[in-house]
């Protein structure tokens, strides 16, 4: 593979490692990365990366400053690439026509037009973010619409990482996607970036199709992963009323080959800025051409994960006694996944403002996330941020599940429940605690989908 010079806009989640693992995997490449946020590019050129990854660290130290550069000169970024990586936030829209459904392209669009305006010569654009399909489509018409000989191939290769094992996901992915339009010009550009991949993916890997399947593919996979969530978490509602055992059920039905066993662990439901974003956008594409049936079916998808946390409040209060007013409530864990800081969309949000709206006195605490609860919480009173559990759960009535880190699998409960009011009662959000010991410790346990383990 000859040298590319490569530039990717925006330094977020998707941006930062994916560019980090290009440059160190592609030494013969020059990789840049810009962002409009100099805070942001100031911690990438530090010590104190701006995301937490588990070995993100380590796959930055051995590029940067020798082919990977974070920078916030746009402008130069764009005149000196040739290839460019527009991975820009695409946030629902929460205002005028499609506001809670669609995507909000106006960051997207700006940066086309920035492309269109500062590039002096050829150019291959590559779709990074998340976009709803026939997007290249408005990508090409603005980047065409200059009055110069420039020639733009627009090209779709969407991401397909999971947060907290995301260098994992791109040293050895289940394949990259990349769709182009099937002409001449097309085709070529196609082959450029799949060159680039292959120097560490297998060919078999790399998968090609048009840039409309490309686009869709995206949508549909987190789609197809959060409506598995959303059934068992509606499963683990009728374990709960039937003294089934979820944990059982899955087990039973992902040993079919047919089924599988991942994305079956029932839990207060899915978070991140992906899958309840992505699933909207299919809901406002398939309104759009009329598929109301089709929209509805994917729309329920939502409604679950939404009535999944409720539901788990509503335990809570029944719980303990139908009132939490006053009651000191430890939520371990705020991210909404393990091994992340990224607190979006996480449902220790929702199950944090439902605990103060009932008056709660709420103490977070997570080994990442603290930073991102301030600022998701902020202007809430009664919450404290605390950085080790142990202090954290001291004085409380209860302790809520949120987040699957392993750490909290590994307490010392007894440590924990000397420390509680009394009765102590634990709330498992995701089923990672030896609910049968905590509950011989004294806890009154309360799990997902599982029969409950009380003293009374």
């Amino acid at each position: 593979m000859t040298e590319k010079n490569i530039l990717c806009i925006g330094a977020g989640y998707v941006g930062g490692p994916t560019m980090a693992m290009i440059a160190a995997k592609c030494p013969q490449c020059r990789v840049t990365v810009v962002d409009i946020d100099p805070e942001r590019i100031a911690a990438w050129n530090s010590d104190n990366l701006p995301i937490y990854e588990p070995g993100l660290d380590e796959l930055v130290r051995v590029s940067r400053g020798k082919n990977l550069f974070f920078s916030t000169d746009i402008e130069r970024g764009i005149r000196e690439n040739d290839l460019i990586f527009v991975s820009v936030n695409t946030p629902t829209k929460s205002f005028g026509l499609g506001a809670g459904l669609a995507a909000d392209l106006q960051y997207w669009e700006k940066t086309a037009r920035q492309i269109l305006g500062f590039s002096k010569s050829a150019k291959i654009v590559i779709e990074k973010s998340t976009l709803p399909v026939k997007t290249a489509l408005a990508m090409e018409r603005i980047l065409n619409s200059g009055d110069n000989a420039i020639r733009f191939d627009v090209l779709s290769n969407p991401e397909f990482l999971a947060e907290g094992s995301a260098v994992r996901d791109l040293e050895n992915p289940d394949r990259v996607l990349i769709g182009s339009r099937e002409t001449e010009e097309g085709l070529r550009a196609r082959g450029i970036l799949a060159d680039i991949f292959a120097q560490w993916v297998p060919r078999e890997r790399i998968l090609t199709s048009n840039i409309w399947s490309s686009e869709l593919s995206k949508l549909v996979a987190n789609a197809f992963l959060a409506q598995r969530i959303s059934s068992i978490n509606a499963v683990s509602a009728l374990c709960e009323k039937t003294e089934a055992n979820v944990v059982e059920v899955a087990r039973a039905v992902g040993m079919d080959s047919r089924i599988g066993s991942k994305f079956m662990n029932a839990s207060i439901g899915f978070g991140g800025s992906c899958f309840k974003k992505d699933i909207l956008n299919l809901v406002y594409l398939c309104r759009s051409y009329g598929l109301t049936e089709v929209a509805d079916y994917w729309e329920m998808v939502i409604r679950i994960n939404d009535y999944q946390q409720e539901r788990f409040i509503q335990g809570m209060l029944g719980a303990m006694f139908n009132t939490l007013a006053g009651k000191k409530i430890a939520l371990f864990g705020f991210a909404f996944k393990a091994d992340t800081g990224d607190t979006r969309e996480s449902p220790a949000i929702y199950i944090a403002r439902r605990l103060i709206e009932e008056r709660a006195l709420v103490v977070v605490t997570d080994p990442q996330a603290l930073k991102n609860a301030r600022r998701d919480l902020s202007g809430n009173e009664g919450v404290s941020y605390v950085e080790d559990p142990y202090s954290a759960a001291a004085g409380c009535h209860a302790l809520a599940v949120m987040t699957e880190w392993g750490i909290y699998q590994a307490l010392d409960f007894q440590r924990i429940y000397d420390s509680m009011e009394k009765p102590a009662f634990i709330f498992d959000g995701r089923n990672i605690l030896d609910h049968r010991a905590c509950f011989e410790i004294g806890f009154n346990v309360y799990p997902l989908g599982k029969p409950p383990l009380t003293h009374f």
